[in-house]
């Protein structure tokens, strides 16, 4: 049988695990290629500003307001917004905000960085 090329996964099973946004719950982070991931966020009022070395986030407005602060300014963002943030941008949602955010390549724990 050929190798297969494609997984399915219902966000809504997954376990939510503390971010340094709120929580996410984070799927394909296993896949052995490491692509990408996709990560479901509900923002805390206390998410902290953070960078990564080598990854590139794109995060998607689901639900909600608030802003979107990026190297230090921040802007106003609502559902449907989406926001590309390149390695090095140091980063953080503040806002009642749920997200969907692709992390490229899958998420590392091990590229995840803070100022403070």
């Amino acid at each position: 049988m050929p190798e297969k090329r494609f997984k399915i996964v219902n966000t809504n099973s997954l376990n939510a695990v503390v971010c340094p946004c709120g929580t996410a719950k984070r799927a394909f982070t296993d896949d052995p290629d490491r692509v990408a991931s996709l990560h479901v966020v509900e923002i805390s009022q206390k998410s902290r500003a953070h960078y990564h070395r080598k990854t590139t986030e794109i995060y998607y407005v689901l639900e909600g307001n608030g802003q979107i602060e990026l190297d230090g300014l921040r802007f106003d963002i609502e559902r449907g917004s989406s926001v590309l943030i390149k390695p090095g941008c140091r980063h953080r949602a503040i806002g009642n905000l749920k997200i969907i955010n692709v992390p490229i390549p899958a998420f590392d724990p091990q590229d995840e960085y803070f100022d403070e």
